[in-house]
């Protein structure tokens, strides 16, 4: 399947080319040939340091791989430099590979590592996985140019271009001790907002500047707030996201021989998206309860509704003709799903209880 795959070709604007040789750069195709050529590196480090009672303090040797990226832990360098490094670099002389050198060196865990935007070390005899200032600096690069490309925008405006940025970096690092780099990072965006809403109103008092853009709240802290238009064109108040907001959440390690496409190992990842589902969901009940009621699948292809599908709100009965956002009117598609919903003009039901379980839904 692959190799017919790497055949295949590729069309760019309406006009079919081969790929005679190679893969394209950042391509999706790069990550599933890591993977695929990498396997395997796990199974034969447990069983080069297989732990037993004499050997038990010589080994703790494990490895953590993210497509062709990984890290090997040992109890000493000189186990990891005499005994590891050259059974890695004879798994992957067999497969016309080799480490880099640039990128590969062992240190100790007190002097720490990057590794996936985290900086893992040990501070102090604690062992703690934190974001690296490098991950840091490009959020807060990337948030600095939003800023200043919209000097004259509107609030809610900016606030709609920065929230999926913060969102979205905050959940790469909510799985490690981020609360303390969460806090610093709102605060440095604050002080860009801050002088950002200056620059508006040069003629303005800090005071009044902070009362428009920076409205107290009761017991929460002020928070960057504007306004915007909905779908229905009324106008709501907007205010930032807050990296510190995110609920630190432990990462769920998959098991190294899973395979998705085994059907074997079906109950498996079930188990594991209903777990996953059900944390990422957490705060938001009204979304879970719905995920719940349709026994975690979309109503059109019978499909599992994950993070990574995605999935849209469907109103059984349109907004346009008088449909709220009860529960009652809402379920849940994956977004191919909700197109054809609206474009073949399906009429789609809400599942029912039966006997103590989901019925299939239907969509016709």
């Amino acid at each position: 399947m692959l190799r017919r795959w790497l055949q295949a070709g590729y069309v760019a604007e309406d006009q079919w080319y081969p790929t005679a040789t190679g893969t394209p750069q950042g391509g999706i195709i790069s990550p599933v040939l890591a993977n695929l050529t990498l396997d395997g590196l796990e199974r034969v480090l447990a069983q080069q340091f297989a732990s037993t009672k004499t050997l038990q303090r010589r080994n703790q040797v494990h490895l953590v791989r993210y497509a062709d990226d990984f890290i090997i832990t040992g109890r000493t360098s000189d186990l990891l430099a005499t005994e590891v490094e050259p059974v890695v670099e004879h798994f992957l002389r067999d497969r016309g590979l080799a480490l880099s050198s640039t990128k590969t060196r062992i240190t100790h865990i007190s002097q720490g590592f990057d590794f996936l935007g985290q900086t893992i070390r040990k501070y102090g005899g604690k062992f703690l996985t934190r974001p690296s200032p490098k991950s840091v600096k490009a959020l807060l690069g990337k948030v600095r140019a939003t800023i200043k490309a919209q000097p004259q925008a509107r609030a809610g405006d900016v606030i709609q271009q920065l929230n999926p940025l913060i969102r979205g970096w905050a959940n790469d690092h909510r799985h490690g001790a981020s609360a303390y780099t969460f806090g610093k990072v709102d605060w440095h965006i604050a002080q860009m907002l801050r002088r950002w809403a200056r620059r508006r109103h040069p003629k303005k008092s800090a005071g009044w500047v902070g009362q428009k853009y920076f409205p107290p709240t009761g017991t929460q802290p002020q928070v960057f707030t504007g306004k915007r238009r909905n779908h229905a064109g009324a106008v709501q108040p907007i205010r930032l996201y807050r990296a510190q907001e995110t609920e630190m959440t432990r990462h769920l390690k998959i098991k190294g021989a899973a395979n998705p496409y085994d059907p074997t190992w079906g109950p498996y990842f079930e188990e594991r998206t209903r777990r996953l589902m059900r944390k990422d969901l957490h705060g938001d009940q009204r979304l879970l309860r719905l995920w719940l009621a349709q026994d975690g699948r979309c109503i059109v292809c019978g499909q599992p509704l994950t993070p990574e599908g995605g999935w849209h709100r469907h109103h059984l009965r349109r907004r346009a003709d008088g449909g709220g956002e009860a529960l009652a009117n809402l379920v849940l598609l994956h977004p191919n799903g909700h197109r054809q919903v609206h474009h073949q003009g399906w009429r789609v039901t809400k599942p029912r209880p039966v006997t103590g379980t989901l019925s299939k839904a239907r969509a016709g």
